[in-house]
């Protein structure tokens, strides 16, 4: 409400009671809509910056069953209400992505405990419980809006939580959100058949497939919200193994992705979580425990970026795949022998021209490796695909595939901090946190295309680095002439023998920063 402070002054006593009256129910009628507030289009909380929330609602368009393997405090419980809210109520924002039912839905909301389904769910979703006896409701401020809630059954023995609650759908019927716990055992989730099953927090895998049951004849979806404290259990290998059926779909979600969180209040819970728990709780990682192929903390591989030295020599290697396509981009610290992972590719479902034209623009002067299995005929044309990439201006050269080798050196460069790579790297860092092993030892080929790529740089790529061509003359111009673009400081170590040998007699030094 928009009020001209030159008439307050002229408002009677009546009147200042009949705004403030005015004002407050406007105040309550919006604490009512707090659904509204959600993924708003514009300002520091806008949709665009919650991208794993965003997707993770949009895969509910395809997807059955669905998983956001979350951060703590990453905002995933309120991500399932949001979308249960709109199901129930069939009011779905401009811009949903997601799943459209058109009649009313017979929903379950399910927790581990009649506590924290209380203290989480219910207050998510219908707000706090006022009143007593007959005169018993809620407060209507959770994500579902006040005025949509209809009849409540309490539940018997647990008088403050909800049983079940009646939605007001935009069609005119009733929604009905059922909710349940998996304390009460698989048997409480038998019955009839439903159209959304939400889990908040991870169910024992009897109750999660027992449940899924009852979306069996209704075309109903499965979504499922938690972070993975209790390692790599059979619901996420369900969800995370290569052999997972295309139904099914998962999302991580970490404090990177979460603008709401300051770095003060993830400096403050990071400081109180145990170290073992420090993965799942910030970045939604099972711990795979000897299933781990690289068991280093993701902490002491991530940099913050920097302006690379123009004197660092670079490379790049290449894993190809219609479905993925993944590139990884080093520049080398010779003084150290750090390399450092700088840029990363990954896009799928796109022509070698469009991957050729993202790895030319990152310097076509580089040189790089790519998979073995490109000497391969393209499944589509017939056409070699590492002649194709040739003939797009890519200077290739095979990468050596042997695969344990290769996982051994990657490792020793990773735990003696000679691999670093930079923190903008997401897509490296979502493959390198579920890289893993079976139980039988075998490496679980899925979502590994930069795995693969910074496998065969570190194999194959090093010997062929090498500065931009124009390197020593940017040096040359920026200290007056010292240098000369002739000399090339890394000639030795990478095979092109220097053309004159003066420069290195009168002291050579690079300029660390540049």
């Amino acid at each position: 409400m928009n009020l001209d402070p030159h008439l307050l002054g002229q408002l009677s006593e009546s009147d200042y009671d009949e705004l403030y009256r005015l004002l407050d129910a406007e105040e309550r009628a919006r604490s009512r809509r707090y659904i509204d507030t959600l993924f708003p289009d514009n300002g520091p909380l806008r949709r665009d910056l919650y991208v794993p929330h965003v997707r993770f609602m949009a895969l509910g368009k395809v997807k059955k069953e669905r998983l956001l393997i979350a951060a703590n405090r990453g905002g995933k419980t309120t991500v399932g209400a949001f979308e249960v809210a709109c199901h129930a109520t069939g009011e779905y924002p401009w811009w949903w992505p997601g799943k459209v039912f058109t009649d009313p839905v017979d929903i379950w909301a399910a927790g581990k405990t009649n506590q924290t389904t209380h203290d989480i769910i219910q207050l998510t979703l219908f707000g706090k419980d006022i009143g007593v006896g007959t005169g018993k409701g809620v407060s209507g401020t959770g994500v579902i809006p006040g005025d949509a809630i209809g009849k409540i059954a309490w539940k018997v023995g647990y008088p403050s939580l909800i049983d079940t609650a009646q939605v007001r759908h935009k069609s005119g019927g009733w929604s009905t959100i059922g909710l349940k716990q998996y304390e009460q055992g698989r048997g409480a989730f038998e019955g009839t058949a439903k159209h959304v099953i939400w889990f908040d927090e991870e169910p024992p895998v009897n109750v999660y497939t027992e449940a899924l049951t009852r979306t069996a004849t209704t075309g109903g979806i499965v979504l499922v919200t938690f972070t993975p404290l209790e390692g790599y259990t059979d619901v996420v290998k369900m969800f995370l193994d290569v052999d997972a059926p295309d139904h099914r779909a998962y999302v991580t979600m970490t404090w990177d992705d979460v603008p709401h969180m300051t770095q003060e209040e993830k400096d403050k819970l990071l400081a109180s979580y145990m170290p073992h728990e420090r993965d799942a709780r910030t970045k939604g990682v099972p711990s795979l425990g000897r299933g781990a192929i690289y068991p280093v903390p993701e902490t002491d591989v991530v940099c913050d970026p920097f302006k690379l030295p123009l004197y660092w020599p670079r490379f790049y290697g290449m894993d190809v795949g219609w479905n993925r396509t993944a590139v990884v981009w080093f520049a080398h610290d010779l003084e150290s022998d750090i390399l450092y992972l700088y840029s990363e590719h990954y896009v799928g479902r796109v022509e070698p021209s469009i991957h050729a034209q993202a790895i030319r623009s990152r310097g076509e002067w580089m040189r790089g490796v790519i998979d073995p299995a490109a000497r391969g005929r393209s499944q589509t044309d017939g056409i070699q695909l590492l002649s194709q990439y040739q003939d797009l201006g890519l200077n290739l050269t095979i990468a050596n595939n042997a695969v344990e080798a290769g996982l051994y050196e990657v490792w020793q460069r990773l735990a003696s901090g000679r691999l670093r790579v930079f923190s903008s790297c997401k897509n490296w860092f979502s493959e390198y946190r579920l890289y893993r092993r079976d139980e039988k030892g075998h490496i679980v080929k899925v979502d590994d295309h930069l795995m693969d790529a910074t496998r065969y740089s570190v194999m194959s790529g090093i010997p062929l680095a090498q500065c931009a061509p124009d390197a020593g003359r940017k040096l040359a111009n920026r200290d007056g002439g010292a240098y000369t673009a002739a000399y090339d400081p890394m000639a030795e170590m990478y095979g092109t023998p220097p053309s004159d040998d003066k420069n290195r007699q009168q002291g050579w030094m690079p300029h660390k920063g540049y």
